[in-house]
């Protein structure tokens, strides 16, 4: 038996757009259907946001997303909560962060460029005691990822 996990992120109206972000960033290929697609009349409001939605990259990244139903905000700093660096720990109030791992500090470079767009950064991308590279950034769309290379 195999199993998989994917990271399911829920969204307040953005989940197309991150999506659409992510592929920039991850490349591959986004799936997604809208609440209209299953049976939501086209005039409801929130029928055109996505109720099932999916990027895999051929690197290997898999994430699924989906918008709320009700619930636009697009400031996702209000609504995913936050997290900071303070005398050498992590501060947050957040229920999970998302671990990205690369080989090389190159290629883990390529990505952190990619998700700093619009960031709020919480570690610089670094050398650090365990590895050639980590960092902490918060996304434009309120996912927290730490990036760093496997040693």
């Amino acid at each position: 038996m195999t199993l998989t996990t994917t990271t399911h992120l829920n969204f307040r109206g953005t989940a197309r757009h991150a999506l659409d972000f992510y592929r920039s960033v991850f490349g591959g290929e986004v799936t997604l259907a809208t609440y209209s697609d299953f049976g939501m009349p086209a005039g409801v409001p929130g029928a055109d946001k996505v109720v099932f939605g999916r990027i895999e990259s051929p690197a290997g990244i898999r994430l699924m997303a989906y918008d709320i139903p009700g619930q636009d905000d697009p400031d996702a700093a209000a609504t995913a909560g936050s997290t900071r660096r303070e005398n050498g720990t992590t501060v947050t109030d957040r229920t999970f962060f998302q671990s990205l791992q690369a080989e090389s500090l190159d290629e883990l470079t390529r990505y952190w460029d990619g998700l700093a767009d619009g960031a709020v950064i919480v570690e610089p991308l670094a050398a650090s005691a365990w590895s050639a590279g980590f960092g902490m950034l918060t996304d434009r769309f309120g996912v927290t990822w730490v990036l760093d290379v496997q040693e």
